[in-house]
């Protein structure tokens, strides 16, 4: 028999191109059970074949998109019913940026789900992330995939598939940092902007180093205005982060960013990560754009 604790049921959707075939192979190679394509209303039967053998998967990842023209309408009836059972489904949302995902449809050939003679590439691509809206907003971890490659991806999901298995309840934290030069994520619940803060790039010494270095933390955060920023506002993330958990939220993304993403950002978004540990949360944290130039 399957312990439910321990036995983590994982369903991947999102944007059609925003990478799904490719998390499937990842969760496959760390030794999960992947389905691709099985109609939301069967997961429960699927997962109790499962539970009435021993087997030697990790857990059950299921992809699922607009090819089951049903997964939005039953997908609510379907967690509920998995729920009353034990199990907790978590939900891997990936999406892009409108531009990347016509690019990689141009690249591929292949013709979106939605597509018709009436309805060309772009509106399909918007109808669909109108389509699966609410689930989106249901999902426990979104990821961006505009900026990755192959096997940044790859890394990215062995990141995390340890958060999606956890026993934790409540509140999920994503914890991020990025460079406006680059990108303003597109997943990010808050942002803010820290480019107030001392830039230790122009310290000749300093300018090598990452946010990871006690050297830069100290810079950034170590005295004013960096140590009185600091300090308000983890005040303020304590405070209103029970408040998004009452409201039922399953995750929040809090996305710091200065000009590069790679000395202030990063010095915030650790302490940050490592102050809502301590108190508790279940938190996660990524470092977007900490080696680009």
């Amino acid at each position: 028999m399957v312990d439910v604790d321990s036995f983590p049921v994982i369903v991947v959707s999102g944007l059609s191109g925003a990478g799904k075939s490719t998390v499937l192979r990842v969760f496959e190679d760390l030794r999960f059970f992947c389905v691709d394509g099985l109609p939301a209303s069967m997961l429960p039967r699927l997962v109790e074949l499962f539970n009435t053998r021993d087997n030697a998967y990790r857990g059950l990842v299921l992809g699922m998109d607009l090819r089951q023209l049903e997964f939005s309408v039953d997908w609510e009836a379907t967690r509920e019913e998995l729920t009353s059972k034990g199990y907790r489904p978590s939900i891997l949302y990936l999406e892009a940026r409108l531009p990347e995902l016509v690019r990689r449809y141009a690249t591929t050939r292949r013709l979106h789900p939605l597509e018709s003679k009436d309805i060309g590439l772009e509106q399909a691509l918007e109808k669909e992330k109108e389509i699966l809206g609410e689930v989106r907003q249901q999902a426990d971890v979104v990821i961006d995939t505009t900026t990755y490659s192959i096997h940044d991806l790859r890394r990215r999901i062995q990141e995390k598939w340890a958060e999606l298995s956890e026993k934790t309840r409540g509140l999920r934290v994503h914890v991020m940092s990025f460079g406006f030069k680059h990108d303003v994520p597109t997943a990010a619940d808050m942002v803010m902007d820290l480019r107030f803060l001392p830039n230790p790039y122009f310290e000749e010494e300093l300018r090598p180093l990452s946010g990871q270095d006690k050297a830069i933390s100290d810079y950034v955060l170590g005295t004013e205005p960096g140590s009185i920023f600091i300090e308000k506002y983890l005040d303020f993330l304590q405070y209103v982060l029970p408040l998004y958990e009452a409201e039922g939220r399953y995750r929040l993304t809090i996305a710091v960013g200065c000009t590069g993403g790679r000395h202030r950002s990063v010095a915030t978004a650790e302490r940050i990560f490592a102050t809502l540990k301590d108190n508790g949360y279940s938190v996660s944290l990524e470092h977007k754009h900490i080696h680009l130039k």
